[in-house]
Parts: C-alpha cells; structure tokens; sequence
C-alpha cells in the first residue's frame, strides 16, 4: 500500500511539474530574455516604445526591422499569444525596458480561441490590466484596435469573427478614451465590405503583407509621435 501511495505521490508531483513547465513554456519568457538583458538603459530623455503582441507584432519587427530601428521602437511580439500571456510577460518584456510609452495589440488570438474559450470580458480586463501596469511604471499608453479578420484559416469552426472583432475594438476604444489613453485604430482603415482583411494587405486573411505593415507604420506613427513629443 505504502509503495502504491509513494508512486502515486510521485505521478501526481512531476505531473503539476511538468504542467508548470508547459505553462512557462508557453508564456515564453525566454524568447526576449537575452535582447532584454542586452539592451542599455534608456539615456536621459530617450523615448524608447515597446510594441507587445502576437504574430501580427512580431512579424512586423522581422520583416520590416527599419522601422523599429530608426525610430527607436522595440518590437516584442510573440507569435500565438493571447492577452494573459501578454500580461504575464508584461513586466519582463515592456515595464523592465522603460519605455516611455507602450503600443498594446492582442485580441485577435484570444478570438480565435487559440488558448481556451473566447470571453470578451476577460480579454478586454487582460488589456486594461497591462495598461493599469504601465500607468503606474509612468509609461504612456497606446492601445490598438484587433486587425480585421474574416475568418480563422487555423480555426475555421469560430464563427462571427468580424463581429467579436468589432465588438473588442468598440470596447478598446471607449477604454482608451475614457481613461485619456491614445487609441491606434487600424482597423477602419484595413477592412473590406465584409469586414475582413483587404486581400491587398494580406494573403491568408489575418496577417499583414508589407503593404500592410505600410499603413499601419503610417497610422501607428502618427499617434506615437503625438503621445511621446
């Protein structure tokens, strides 16, 4: 009996330790440790931005690498991630830079349902708790509209898509305006009549091409050069 209990015992410990690893894992705190490390403290008025996000972000720093480097953008996107993800790297990857302002884009993974059933509410709370986290780090905050989708090719059983994403961008934006935070709507600006993503600005109906990239460099720009003069 005693020897059944002790394996038992052994079973169910390295199981909640396994689940512990797969859970870091996937928040992937590693996947920026060493460029955090290396990265110098900000010098004396330096206004440094950090973008957080998932693929959309961290494909727009790989691919378009001038645009962060010339105007002293730091890109930490994170391909699949959903908002509690983000808020749980939020430290490591925005508040311990010290930034002076942060551009926050997540929602389109959480839609999607990439890490469990969507709820708008929570998605939306994971959103105004990371920027609660850099008010009070003193970094400005720029919250941005989920891109437009039409359907998941990942997930082509979510239903309502352009709908939800409609919905969170409406909540984003009245977030941002009450609380006075600056609001980057790509959005209005990258849909076609069906509310999806304008085929020339993306080939598989979620992530943006270059010319893409171009109009949210565009309307991204314009908003952060006002929030950090």
């Amino acid at each position: 009996m005693k020897t059944g209990y002790l394996i038992c015992s052994f079973i169910l410990i390295f199981g909640i330790l396994g689940n512990a690893q797969t859970y870091n894992q996937l928040i992937n705190l590693e996947k920026y440790a060493k460029a955090n490390s290396e990265l110098p403290e900000p010098a004396k008025n330096e206004k440094r931005v950090v973008f957080i996000g998932n693929s959309i972000t961290q494909n727009w720093a790989e691919q378009r690498p001038d645009f962060f480097t010339s105007n002293n953008y730091i890109g930490r996107g994170i391909s699949g991630q959903t908002s509690p993800q983000l808020l749980l790297r939020f430290r490591r990857d925005v508040i311990d830079l010290k930034p002076a302002a942060v551009l926050i884009n997540v929602g389109t993974n959480d839609i999607a349902e990439n890490t469990g059933t969507y709820d708008e509410d929570f998605t939306l709370g994971n959103i105004k708790s990371m920027a609660e986290l850099a008010k009070a780090g003193k970094i400005k905050v720029i919250l941005s509209s989920v891109t437009p989708v039409g359907q998941y090719r990942w997930k082509k059983e979510i239903q309502n898509v352009p709908e939800k994403i409609q919905s969170l961008n409406a909540k984003i934006k009245a977030y941002a305006a009450e609380h006075k935070f600056a609001y980057v709507d790509y959005y209005s600006h990258m849909h076609n009549e069906n509310h999806a993503l304008k085929e020339s600005y993306g080939s598989d109906g979620v992530h943006p091409n270059a010319r893409g990239y171009e109009v949210m460099e565009q309307i991204a720009d314009e908003v952060i050069r006002k929030v950090i003069k």
